[in-house]
């Protein structure tokens, strides 16, 4: 008995000191640790990955840098990251595009979103904002859908490009409720808000944060949000799904972001970092900060995280086969 009794101390023991070597090596480690950010500095995806790396070096102790690293739909940093040593000084802030929309617009890519990556966490949503130029004659979801179907061509909507969020959001929406229109894609963004306001479009699905001040001095028109819940930024524009238009019942189309390390990231690590994660994301000062820019907080476990995955995943794809949209 004492010998199997000693026995399992030990076994126990050593379990612990497995689980230690990976938290300690995230703690005493000199080198930095790296968040890389698939987009260009100033957007929502880098503002979120900075404040969570200021956040994150505090707790751990250790300097925590954003390498922001554009390109090929976020393919580029999200290929930096999964090539990356799997000790958690490297990190990705993944969106949905990243995930859940690319391995259904690329024929070939340079990761593989399933694979490739230790889900750590999600930070949150960015819903979006059915907007309208104020010479469309419509004031509700159900006026811009009979005013649509009265028209052979239908409406023309902007978006920042191909298989952007804002180009799937209004396509889930289009086929949902059997309603024409015509995507006219942009390089960006803020050149497709540029030709909204200027009437050279009639109506966009664009995140909220820029449209904030164009609706407040009235020179677009909200309709609807696509989140589940209103938002606390426009709490008299209703979602989608209040509409009550056929087939928007369980309507939902939102941009989430998430970290995510590289595959055989230790586990203890991962959750490490998820915890602190969700630690930062659940302070109330930045929660109301986020909010205020149209952009829903939110945490998970890394278990939680890739059932999510999987789900936005099979869900997006169902809309970009039905789009027909395509990268390569």
């Amino acid at each position: 008995m004492n010998r199997r009794h000693a026995l399992r101390q030990l076994g126990a023991l050593s379990a612990a000191a497995c689980a230690a070597g990976p938290l300690a090596a995230l703690a005493q480690n000199d080198r930095p640790i790296t968040i890389v950010v698939p987009y260009a500095p100033g957007g929502t995806t880098d503002m979120l990955g900075r404040l969570i790396a200021q956040q994150l070096g505090t707790a751990l102790g250790r300097t925590v840098i954003v390498d922001n690293k554009p390109g090929a739909g976020t393919a580029i940093g999200a290929s930096q990251v999964a090539r990356a040593a799997p000790d958690g000084s490297t990190l990705l802030v993944a969106t949905s595009t990243t995930l859940a929309i690319n391995p259904w617009l690329y024929k070939k890519l340079s990761y593989d979103p399933a694979k490739d990556f230790a889900p750590v966490g999600l930070i949150g949503a960015v819903p979006l904002m059915v907007v309208v130029h104020p010479s469309v004659p419509a004031r509700t979801l159900a006026e811009l859908v009979a005013l649509a179907k009265s028209k052979p061509e239908g409406l023309s909507y902007g978006s920042a490009g191909n298989g952007s969020p804002q180009h799937l959001g209004a396509e889930m929406f289009k086929f949902a409720t059997g309603t024409a229109m015509t995507h006219v894609p942009y390089k960006g963004s803020a050149l497709a808000l540029t030709d909204l306001l200027g009437g050279q479009l009639q109506l966009m699905f664009t995140d909220i944060a820029p449209a904030l001040q164009h609706v407040r001095s009235g020179k677009l028109r909200a309709l609807a949000v696509t989140s589940k819940k209103r938002q606390p930024t426009f709490p008299d524009v209703p979602t989608v799904a209040e509409s009550r238009l056929p087939g928007t019942a369980d309507f939902e189309a939102v941009a989430w972001q998430s970290i995510v390390a590289p595959a055989g990231t230790p586990a203890p690590v991962v959750e490490r970092l998820s915890q602190e994660i969700a630690k930062v994301i659940a302070q109330p000062a930045l929660r109301q900060k986020l909010e205020n820019d149209g952009f829903e907080p939110g945490s998970s476990t890394p278990a939680q995280l890739a059932a999510y995955i999987r789900s936005e995943s099979e869900r997006w794809g169902q809309v970009i086969r039905a789009s027909g949209a395509t990268i390569d």
